[in-house]
């Protein structure tokens, strides 16, 4: 009966470890909140992104109205927040509530304009992001993504790749760690002849982390292995 008992409770063990190791969102509650500017059409990012997290078996709750930040019971069950609003506003209750849940824990990630360039006046906002959007210097541009750390989980097997988007150019905390990079070639504007700029980073904001990607104006650039895999294993690694 002992041998028995064992083993049941090893294949219980092993069992519970593996659908964590291989589902690392099974049962993560996935807060997804879309909106902003229309240029970027956000329901396409943000209707996406909830379908895969639902693949994956999260729990997933999708809106448009900021206002859920504000739920603080509500919040403090949240794994992970997707915000995915260009430019647009937010109260200052809703603004300290998804401080504070990210302070405490819950994770925060997003990329383009929907975590880079959200409510612009907020300066706290920008501070727990790690930048903000100032300019695309020449729009639609062809650009290299630089990977700088392959060792770590999000870059992991990517290598460096080509682009035609718009390439970010943004104010960013020195503190980030950064992923991955790309140089601007000064064509557009001659006095940034050079500069390296972060694409891909992740930070903490107290006990959150958050991660952010500066590629995502277009609904054909999500269709891009590398895009793709760095947006959805820098959101799984976000989440708490």
């Amino acid at each position: 009966m002992k041998k028995i008992f064992f083993f049941i409770l090893l294949s219980t063990f092993v069992l519970g470890w593996s659908q964590t190791s291989t589902h690392p969102l099974k049962d993560k509650t996935i807060l997804v909140v879309y909106g902003g500017w229309k240029g970027h059409q956000p329901s396409i990012f943000g209707e996406k992104i909830a379908k895969w997290f639902s693949s994956k078996g999260a729990l997933v709750k999708v809106t448009q109205d900021t206002e859920i930040y504000t739920n603080k019971a509500y919040m403090e069950t949240v794994d992970l927040v997707i915000n995915h609003i260009t430019m647009s506003s937010m109260s200052g209750n809703a603004s300290l509530g998804l401080q504070q849940a990210v302070a405490s824990g819950t994770g925060l990630a997003g990329c383009h304009g929907g975590l880079g360039d959200s409510f612009r006046e907020n300066t706290e906002y920008q501070y727990m992001v790690g930048g903000q959007f100032v300019k695309h210097p020449g729009g639609q541009v062809d650009y290299t993504v630089t990977i700088l750390d392959t060792n770590d989980p999000i870059t992991e097997g990517i290598s460096t790749f080509d682009l035609h988007t718009e390439q970010y150019y943004m104010h960013f905390d020195p503190s980030v760690t950064v992923l991955a990079t790309t140089t601007f070639s000064g064509e557009h504007d001659s006095w940034i002849e050079g500069v390296v700029m972060p694409v891909v980073w992740k930070k903490t904001y107290g006990k959150g982390k958050v991660f952010y990607s500066a590629i995502g104006h277009s609904e054909d650039l999500f269709d891009i292995d590398e895009v793709w895999t760095l947006i959805t294993r820098g959101a799984t690694w976000a989440a708490r």
